[in-house]
């Protein structure tokens, strides 16, 4: 089995086993190892007060997209540090699309940096995530 396809077979049981993924309607556009693209479109059960997205929703996506890229060389990982700036509002009905970029990996540590977009364009957040890695490999 070659990387990319042990990287979709550990994100497919990863998210097999996440009721939140699936409840907030996660698709997964694009895996491969040490990077995934995600989305979701915004339902109206996701909005705040203002009636806007609220900030736990491309958060959740941006974590998502975190655990499947960091977790995919095979080894599982843990986020210990994680950070969102969110820079434009998200509306009803707005596709968002996380895709991360992997910064650096050790031994013990990875560091990734994703990207939450807006129906495919306009950037509305920045996520900064770090991962612990353990000594644990996935059974597939």
């Amino acid at each position: 089995m070659d990387g990319k396809e042990q990287a979709i077979k550990i994100v497919s049981k990863m998210f097999s086993n996440d009721s939140y993924s699936k409840w907030l309607g996660i698709e997964c556009e694009l895996i491969e190892v040490g990077r995934c693209i995600l989305s979701l479109k915004v339902r109206k059960e996701m909005l705040n007060g203002f009636g806007l997205a609220h900030g736990s929703i491309t958060y959740a996506l941006a974590d998502s997209a975190l655990a499947f890229s960091s977790n995919s060389y095979g080894r599982k990982c843990l986020s210990i540090d994680t950070q969102i700036s969110h820079l434009l509002p998200v509306m009803e009905n707005d596709v968002i699309t996380a895709e991360s970029r992997e910064i650096n990996r050790s031994n013990k540590l990875a560091r990734y940096e994703i990207t939450i977009r807006k129906n495919l364009n306009e950037v509305v957040a920045h996520f900064l995530g770090t991962v612990y890695i353990k000594k644990d490999f996935w059974d597939l």
